[in-house]
């Protein structure tokens, strides 16, 4: 892996002589992993155009940190060190993780990098982790010193405004209800479904089956190939086209390289893979079928209006108030060691389109209204009078497969 060219953000009172915009607002973008700077370049974006702002980036330190200086060299951003991150005052930072923030020193901004909040911390063999609180909605990591770290935390669900009360009450007064942008970005490219098949050279006699992992061994990628194996025995080429998403953490963690040759086999006889940086939703959006565990694509899966499965058992570290956990419930089980193309057949059969409404429902309470509200929060905190001009919500980019 290449180093980031790291550079400096000039700083001190003859700062403003080297810039050629001087006196604008710094925002700060701290980059965990690569899922969570995915999530944050879709937010950034809605400050990131305006003259009055500069955008700089840094990498966070994280156990799935891997990748992420690959990442920010790939936005073309000006990327401080950490150190020089923590010792600088930013007029806002934002940040889709919670190692480390203690030590910035800048108003910061933290909100989810997945579907809402759900999962727990697993419980260590050595029983020092107690607390079952949802990740992210616990004291451990919105608190430091009796203090609450974050200027703003977002939640994309009202529902998450009451968990975050009972499980750390300090937060609640930080928090604001802001809603999803993956779930506006999905119903607003819904329209482009056909051309999204096209990419992935699904014409209109074929139909897609989507296989979604999480990171993880209790993963369907964590559990084994056998999966995709039997769905490419199993399914005729000719009408049937598979594609796997497979959550960035594994790439990262294995590496492309490995995770491309453990894929090899089912390469060979027709899987599509998608790579970790290609845009995921416009895959859902072209499936006939998702086969899903318990990640966030799951949840996600939801809004597309097909037929969805999960794979069993559910994670024991899902919070039981979390969509995951409706979904989990909710969606008929996929049972890999059965034959596959009934349970294809029964679960399009069985489908309503009201069959995951509920799960849907639990993903945001703001639909369409992300992009306005968490400009408004940002450019508050900022102290500046937000651009006239309403910001729009994205469509999905065109999906691709590794060649």
């Amino acid at each position: 892996m290449h180093d980031v060219e790291w550079r400096h953000v000039p700083a001190g009172p003859d700062a403003d002589l080297w810039a050629t915009r001087p006196r604008c607002r710094t925002v700060l973008v701290v980059v965990h992993t690569v899922t969570s700077g995915q999530r944050l370049l879709e937010v950034v974006r809605l400050i990131g155009t305006d003259p009055r702002v500069q955008v700089v980036f840094t990498s966070a330190p994280d156990v799935f940190g891997a990748g992420v200086n690959d990442f920010l060299r790939a936005t073309g951003g000006v990327v401080v060190p950490w150190l020089q991150a923590t010792q600088t005052g930013f007029d806002l930072a934002l940040a889709a993780g919670y190692g480390s923030i203690s030590q910035l020193h800048s108003p910061l901004i933290v909100l989810p990098h997945g579907a809402g909040y759900g999962k727990r911390p697993a419980v260590r063999a050595d029983r020092s982790v107690t607390a079952r609180s949802p990740y992210g909605l616990d004291p451990q990591r919105l608190m430091r010193d009796g203090r609450v770290i974050p200027a703003a935390i977002v939640l994309p669900h009202a529902a998450d405004l009451t968990r975050l009360t009972q499980t750390c009450p300090g937060a609640a007064d930080v928090a604001t209800v802001i809603g999803d942008p993956c779930y506006d970005v999905l119903m607003a490219s819904a329209c482009r479904r056909s051309s999204y098949r096209e990419q992935l050279a699904v014409g209109p006699e074929r139909r897609l089956v989507v296989v979604t992992s999480t990171w993880g061994p209790s993963s369907l990628f964590g559990a084994g190939q056998q999966l995709l194996r039997k769905l490419l025995d199993e399914l005729p080429s000719d009408e049937f086209g598979v594609v796997t998403l497979i959550h960035p953490n594994v790439w990262c963690a294995h590496g492309q390289w490995q995770v491309q040759a453990w894929l090899e086999d089912c390469r060979a006889r027709g899987l599509g893979v998608v790579p970790p940086e290609a845009d995921w939703r416009g895959v859902m959006i072209a499936a006939d079928w998702i086969l899903a565990d318990h990640g966030s694509l799951g949840v996600y899966g939801t809004a597309v209006n097909v037929p969805l499965m999960v794979s069993t058992p559910a994670s024991p570290d899902l919070d039981p108030s979390s969509a995951h956990a409706v979904l989990a419930a909710a969606a008929p089980s996929l049972r890999p060691n059965q034959r596959l193309l009934p349970q294809l057949r029964r679960a399009a059969a069985a489908y309503r389109p009201a069959s995951y409404a509920q799960v849907a429902a639990r993903i945001s309470s703001e639909p369409g209204r992300f992009a306005q509200n968490m400009r408004q929060l940002m450019y508050r905190l900022l102290r500046l009078r937000p651009p006239r001009e309403p910001p729009c919500t994205p469509i999905a980019r065109p999906p691709f497969l590794i060649p």
